[in-house]
Formats: C-alpha cells, structure tokens, sequence
C-alpha cells in the first residue's frame, strides 16, 4: 500500500465493521481514547499529544492520544473519550469531528503489569486544521503522517528497563519523539485492520 492510499476514506472501510458501540459497563476501571486522523496532501495525517509530566503518572510524558479515564458524569465510554478530548486538547470532537470506527479494546500496562484499567479507541476524521487548546495534562500537540507509521520507515526501539533487565520494545520515532507502549499497540491495531483490508 502506498502513502498515497492511506486517507480517511481507506481507514473508514477498514473500521467499517467496527462501527458498533460496545457502550455495556464491564468490571474493573476504563478509560478511552480518540485517534483523530484527518486528510493532507500527502495522505491521512494522525494528532498525537505528549502527555505532560506528572508525579504518580504511570505514563507521565509518553507520546499518547487524547482521552483519560471514565468518569461517573459520562454516559458512556464513547463519552470518555469526547469529553477528554474536549478538556485536553480544546476539540470538541460531537460538532467538529466524524466518528469513523473504533478499535479493539486493550488491557493497560505499566512496568510490564497489568493495573486493572481497560482502554476503548475510538477513530475520528476531521477537516483542515482544527483550533487546538492544550490543557496542563498536555506538553505538546502534533500531527503525523500514518504512512512512515504503517509502512515501517518510522520504525525505531525503545529500550526499557524493568526489574533489573532491559527490554528491547518495538517504537516509532515522530520528529525526535518516541511512541511506543499502549499508544503503539492500539496504531498497530488500526494498521493490522489496514492490512486487511487491502
């Protein structure tokens, strides 16, 4: 698959059955997250945050989509990750955005143990350059082309040290900034529905 055919359209068939909404509660805490693409020239382009650095955050400055955990005010999971978009980012995703698919439901990890926390994706489409507004959860915004992603040019490793032994993890490297753990399993969801559908 080329660059080229890598845009909204392409990724909204590939999530074309994943539409559905699996809104039923499930045990244990949740969180959610939006993976907001929109189309460019060169093909779908993809909005990352750099999440800021905070004490007792597991995740504290990774590269990250938007969204946090379910809060009892959001009707749904789907909620979740509007209303986290909402706060993080200052994108209100219910008028500005498309909802285009969502991906599998993952498992959260930090220093390779599960924490009891579920992560739902949800993948949007928006138009042109959106008004963004961080708030102090977020370092930094950008976009990135899906294509070095999928096609492997971007691939890089992270190396990681836990309970004395470091681990040697697979990653992306975005202009200098290194995506991996949850973040790169979830994109390597979208990609392996890409690869199916192709």
């Amino acid at each position: 698959m080329s660059p080229l055919q890598i845009d909204v359209a392409c990724v909204r068939r590939a999530l074309s059955s994943r539409t559905h909404l699996e809104l039923e509660s499930k045990t244990g805490q949740r969180a959610a997250v939006a993976a907001i693409l929109r189309d460019c020239p060169g093909g779908a382009e993809l909005l990352l945050i750099r999440r800021a650095a905070r004490e007792g955050d597991p995740w504290s400055g990774h590269m990250a989509l938007p969204g946090g955990r379910q809060q009892p005010e959001d009707a749904d999971i789907f909620q979740t990750a509007v209303r986290e978009t909402l706060e993080e980012v200052g994108l209100d995703l219910s008028k500005e955005a498309a909802l285009i698919g969502r991906l599998d439901v993952i498992e959260a990890v930090s220093r390779m143990r599960r924490v009891g926390l579920t992560i739902s994706p949800f993948v949007f489409a928006v138009e042109g350059e959106p008004e963004l507004h961080t708030n102090v959860e977020v370092e930094e915004v950008l976009w990135t082309p899906l294509a070095p992603l999928f096609e492997g040019t971007a691939s890089t490793s992270m190396h990681y040290d836990v309970d004395g032994s470091t681990l040697k993890l697979p990653a992306w490297d975005v202009r200098g900034r290194i995506v991996w753990g949850l973040t790169y399993r979830m994109l390597q969801g979208l990609f392996e529905a890409l690869l199916a559908n192709s």
